[in-house]
C-alpha cells in the first residue's frame, strides 16, 4: 500500500502499530531511552574533546573500537559504525592528521590497509574511558554492584537485540 507524498511522490503508508506497543512498559522504555540517548550524544561531545580539542562527536566510538578490537580494515569499523566509505575515509583522514591513528599494511592483504590507534591515540583514549568509568562509579555509588551488573547484562541484550 503506498500514499502519494508532498509533490505527488509515492511512499509506504505508515505500517499499523505492533500489537503492544502501547503497554506502559513500552512508552517508558521510550522515553527512558530517549533521555539516556540525547544525554550520550553530550557526553560523546565532551569525551571527544578531552581525547582532543579538534577530534569530531562522531568519531569518538571509532577510537574506542580500535581500543577494544585492536587494529581493524576501515570496512569492518564502517560497518560496525553504520556508515559508509566516503565518511569512514574522512573521519580515518582527520584520526591520522590528529596523530590518533595509523594505517599499516594488512598482512593478509597486501592491497588493504589496518587503521590502528598510535600510542598517542591509546594513551588519550583509555585516559577519558578511565574518567567516564570513574564517573559512572561516582554517580552509581549508591547501587547495589549486582544491579550494575544487571543494567550491563540487559543493555548488552538490548543492544544485541537491535543488532536484527
Amino acid at each position: 500500500m503506498h500514499e502519494q507524498g508532498h509533490r505527488g511522490e509515492e511512499r509506504a503508508a505508515s505500517p499499523e502499530p505492533a500489537p503492544g506497543v502501547d503497554q506502559p512498559g513500552f512508552l517508558a522504555l521510550e522515553r527512558e531511552l530517549t533521555v539516556l540517548l540525547r544525554r550520550a550524544r553530550a557526553s560523546q561531545g565532551e569525551m571527544a574533546r578531552a581525547v582532543h580539542p579538534d577530534l569530531e562527536p562522531s568519531a569518538y566510538g571509532l577510537l574506542v573500537r580500535l581500543d577494544e578490537c585492536g587494529r581493524q580494515r576501515a570496512t569492518e569499523l564502517a560497518a560496525y559504525i553504520g556508515v559508509g566509505k566516503a565518511t569512514m575515509s574522512r573521519q580515518l583522514r582527520a584520526l591520522e592528521q590528529l596523530g590518533l591513528v595509523a594505517r599499516e599494511p594488512d598482512p593478509a592483504d597486501g592491497r588493504a590497509w589496518l587503521i590502528a590507534l598510535t600510542r598517542e591515540g591509546q594513551e588519550r583514549v583509555r585516559r577519558v574511558r578511565e574518567a567516564r568509568r570513574a564517573r559512572y562509579a561516582g554517580r552509581l555509588a549508591d547501587w547495589d554492584p549486582d544491579e550494575v551488573t544487571e543494567l550491563a547484562r540487559l543493555l548488552n541484550q538490548l543492544n544485541r537485540g537491535m543488532e536484527k
